[in-house]
């Protein structure tokens, strides 16, 4: 097993599993551990519409929740490849949910926000009977998953149609996130928000205010996808003119996609994520 975890890691070091390629092998070397996962509820209509919930196998009982976004340049991605991330946290004591979401080109923006909006309302009505607080719900993502929850937590447009606020949740997280990136420049991402046609108000970075939920933002510092400077650094500037509560972390030995990847118990030796994701919802969003 220790090779196993060996190999998985050199490969994810050397760039062999992109962003939006299976993460089988990474699931295959981290165990479930005491975590328990009910997979394949339904959230919404459309086929992709479903989640899986994972929690402490030990009774969890209005645990913090978090509800994670995975990347994948909105064109790929599902939630069975992001099991590591489920299992790694619901072992911290938390409730996990994680959603697929329509892509690209069944969908454009903004419907994959709609489609994450309705993810968290199912939270907030279900996840008690999961052994998770209502009251204490995060959201999370990494690269198109944390835009995702950056757009949920900053532009009122998207829960309102749940009708939910913003201020119900507790905060948000965001690992290697686009938030400013007009105009579009990649030729994948285009499409999906009709660059050059992208409304301005599709950037998160232009949501922010006072009211805005407290933030941790994660980023590699040797990130060639997203740059860590404009947009987790831009973000972060931001939300500090406003006086929201905001932890900027950047970090060595690790890339665009291996970030995400530190997340799971058994590759947590890439970089601290995992422990910086737990403070931050230990601490109720720096509110404690």
């Amino acid at each position: 097993m220790t090779k196993l975890i060996y190999y998985a890691g050199a490969l994810l070091l050397a760039g062999a599993i992109s962003a939006c390629s299976p993460l089988s092998l990474v699931n295959a070397v981290s165990p479930a551990g005491a975590v328990e996962a009910t997979t394949a509820l339904r959230y919404g209509a459309d086929p992709r519409n479903m989640l899986d919930v994972y929690r402490p196998a030990a009774n969890a009982d209005k645990a913090p929740v978090i509800v994670f976004f995975y990347g994948g340049n909105w064109v790929s991605g599902q939630r069975e490849d992001y099991a590591f991330v489920g299992r790694a946290l619901a072992a911290r004591g938390f409730v996990v949910v994680v959603p697929d979401y329509r892509l690209y080109p069944q969908v454009r923006y903004p419907d994959f926000l709609i489609d994450g909006a309705a993810a968290v309302a199912w939270t907030a009505r279900e996840i008690a009977g999961h052994g998770g607080d209502p009251a204490h719900i995060f959201v999370m993502g990494h690269s198109a998953g944390a835009y995702n929850a950056a757009m949920l937590a900053l532009d009122p447009r998207w829960l309102g149609k749940q009708g939910l606020k913003p201020d119900m949740l507790r905060g948000w997280i965001g690992l290697a996130g686009p938030y400013d990136f007009l105009p579009v420049q990649n030729r994948t991402t285009q499409p999906v928000f009709d660059a050059p046609n992208t409304p301005p108000d599709s950037q998160p970075i232009s949501h922010v205010g006072a009211a805005s939920p407290p933030a941790l933002l994660i980023a590699a510092n040797k990130d060639n996808l997203v740059n860590p400077v404009r947009n987790t650094g831009g973000m972060a500037a931001k939300l500090r003119v406003v006086h929201v509560p905001v932890r900027e972390l950047y970090y060595d030995g690790v890339t665009h996609t291996t970030l995400v990847a530190s997340l799971s118990n058994s590759l947590k030796r890439l970089a601290p994520t995992l422990d910086a994701v737990e403070a931050f919802v230990r601490s109720d969003g720096g509110r404690k």
